[in-house]
């Protein structure tokens, strides 16, 4: 009786976490690819028959909160070109969170060192899409 009531007050490990990142990982793939294929399926249901002019380049040079919010109106109202992009955008948070939940984790474990580092990781990746849509 003892040993069990020891274990249900044990503390929330790494093997927990690790759990949970595998299962965000695991998770977060399939929810955007289903996203992004459902995308596909009413995107072809609707301009299946058009033909594309690939010979024109439309550049389309807008800030990060310009495309999240064509994104989200896009997807509110259905539209199947703005699933695909909803799917990529869920594709690439993925990771992301993944270096939040570890951030998350090295507090936790007091572990100082790696949460520096997952600063800086993470204001690497804020800093790479700050730049990557200020033209």
């Amino acid at each position: 009786m003892e040993k069990s009531n020891s274990m249900q007050h044990e503390k929330f490990g790494e093997k927990d976490f690790q759990t949970i990142i595998g299962n965000l990982l695991r998770y977060g793939v399939w929810i955007s690819l289903s996203v992004a294929f459902i995308g596909g399926i009413i995107y072809l249901m609707h301009h299946g028959q058009e033909i594309e002019d690939y010979s024109v380049f439309k550049e389309n040079d807008r800030n990060i909160f310009e495309v999240i919010s064509t994104v989200i109106n896009g997807v509110i109202d259905g539209s199947g070109e703005y699933l695909i992009f909803f799917g990529i955008i869920l594709l690439f948070l993925t990771p992301v969170f993944r270096v939040l939940l570890s951030l998350f984790s090295f507090m936790l474990e007091k572990d100082y060192l790696y949460v520096v580092i997952t600063i800086i990781v993470i204001l690497i990746i804020i800093t790479s899409i700050s730049f990557g849509f200020s033209h």
